[in-house]
């Protein structure tokens, strides 16, 4: 096991003091309940748990389900969260207020959208998405394309040959690209506008996952004319654990998109529990069965959080912290095998910093153990 010396010189701390001091952001650390003695850099797994979403926790727990009952989907506003929480989101990615829901996982909600894609561009029978991409965003994909049988697939390739591969012959084919924003084990930041663009231009419509930028770094989706978007909501949104996830469909492509999902509350008259059904319009045809009322409240009070926080301000800080964090690295810790996977230059990076080691996970869990928390991805 490699030993560190971490007998550093007082510079870099009184630095570090000096930049909390002018850091603007630095009240919005009140906003969040964290033990005593921990240096939390999970976030992007697990975001933390807000003042805001105890202190709703409590209120629906106690005074709507525990004073209202079933009264309180109406009393309470419980049958209006999804797309108010939604509105929240939509300023959070750049999107407009109708075009986001929130709703089920961020699988399910990728389902609903690549099938969606599907029948959107009808005759193209392939899904392209990349090599690095989460694992489930695949598994999903696979699932779905199973279901419909011979001739689809998805096809597999590196983010940096994208845009060759839909300019090619394969491009024809190409019904949607699915692609992760950030990678999740390098951190590395995706051309979100240039890939979208690529897609457009090969007749594709470009999906994206959002959980590793959402919350943490502008993206702007409309601007970017990106078609279809999901996103989880415990991550940097802050929601929880098992918090629901969201979904954004571009408004022009709303009312010809079909849900596959054909739930009760995607229906045009819910409460009519009409024999036929019939897609509600906009974005909400997009909703399914009953929305989780305790973890949905938890989220719709964290994204409260980011009314007070500009996202410029939290991108630059967040890229302050990586760039503070790769220099003490190079300065300190030279010749104990670690290797930078995450791009230095800051329009590549996402919100994490990225270290290859053959001992990864024992240098993790013994951090952990002196009560500083960091993220390990298989294998190292």
């Amino acid at each position: 096991m490699t030993r560190l010396d971490l007998s550093f010189d007082p510079s870099p701390f009184d630095e570090a003091l000096l930049l909390d001091h002018r850091d603007p952001l630095a009240p919005c650390r009140d906003f969040f309940e964290l033990p005593p003695g921990f240096a939390y850099f999970d976030g992007n797994s697990l975001g933390p748990l807000s003042t805001a979403s105890r202190l709703r926790l409590r209120q629906v727990a106690e005074q709507e389900w525990g004073g209202q009952l079933i009264g309180a989907w109406n009393g309470a506003g419980w049958i209006e969260l999804a797309a108010r929480a939604g509105r929240k989101i939509a300023a959070i990615v750049g999107a407009e207020p109708d075009e986001v829901l929130v709703a089920d996982s961020t699988s399910v909600n990728l389902f609903k959208l690549l099938a969606a894609a599907l029948e959107l561009r009808p005759g193209r029978r392939v899904i392209l998405c990349q090599e690095e991409q989460f694992p489930s965003d695949i598994y999903i994909a696979e699932g779905l394309l199973a279901l419909r049988g011979a001739g689809f697939a998805v096809r597999r390739v590196k983010s940096r040959d994208l845009p060759a591969t839909l300019a090619g012959d394969l491009g024809g084919e190409v019904a949607a690209i699915c692609c992760s924003q950030v990678d999740f084990r390098s951190g590395e930041l995706y051309d979100l506008a240039a890939l979208t663009a690529a897609a457009h231009a090969a007749g594709a419509l470009a999906c994206w996952d959002l959980s590793h930028s959402a919350g943490a770094l502008p993206i702007g989706l409309a601007a970017a004319g990106v078609d279809l978007a999901v996103g989880c909501g415990y991550k940097f949104l802050n929601g929880g654990p098992g918090a629901p996830a969201f979904l954004y469909v571009r408004r022009d492509l709303q009312e010809a998109s079909r849900n596959p999902l054909q739930g009760w509350l995607g229906h045009r008259d819910p409460f009519a529990f009409g024999a036929a059904y019939q897609p509600a319009a906009g974005i909400e045809r997009f909703a399914c069965g009953t929305p989780p009322v305790l973890s949905l409240a938890s989220l719709d009070a964290a994204l409260e959080i980011f009314a007070q926080a500009d996202l410029e301000l939290v991108r630059r800080k967040s890229l302050q912290l990586g760039d503070f964090f790769l220099d003490l690295l190079e300065r300190h810790c030279p010749g104990y095998g670690f290797e930078v996977v995450t791009p230095r230059q800051p329009e590549r990076r996402g919100s994490q910093v990225s270290l290859r080691h053959e001992d990864a996970f024992e240098l993790v869990q013994a951090l952990i153990a002196k009560g500083v928390v960091p993220d390990f991805r298989a294998p190292d």
